[in-house]
């Protein structure tokens, strides 16, 4: 009743492209600030992009220019379109969001997580 449900991971080759998709689920009202996070094998978490309330973005070095993360307030959701991908890209990504739940209350959430794994 209360998640971020992840989609959009997969395999493909280096200069490929992805998007990522984490949906709130049914009983979150809005989504203030949100962001995306990697985590590869054998390495701490790391932040990817965020998007504030008012849809401002800042990127890891590591992903300028190769990813954009984007909000629609209407459905809820938060994305990630990833281009030009590299096999250093491979990992667990998850969203996190700042949402919103009736009666104005607030709380910070994590999506399942869904796995990026790009060949060389």
């Amino acid at each position: 009743q209360l998640q971020l449900v992840e989609s959009g991971g997969g395999l493909v080759q280096a200069g490929g492209s992805l998007r990522l998709s984490c949906a709130g689920s049914g009983s979150i009202v809005s989504i203030n600030s949100a962001g995306w996070y990697r985590q590869a094998p054998g390495k701490q978490r790391e932040v990817v992009a965020v998007i504030t309330s008012g849809g401002s973005t800042n990127y890891a070095d590591s992903v300028k220019g190769r990813f954009t993360i984007s909000r629609d307030n209407a459905k809820k959701s938060v994305y990630l379109q990833m281009n030009s991908l590299k096999p250093e890209d491979t990992a667990v990504y998850y969203c996190n969001a700042d949402i919103i739940l009736p009666f104005g209350r607030s709380f910070e959430v994590w999506g399942q997580g869904t796995l990026v794994t790009v060949s060389s």
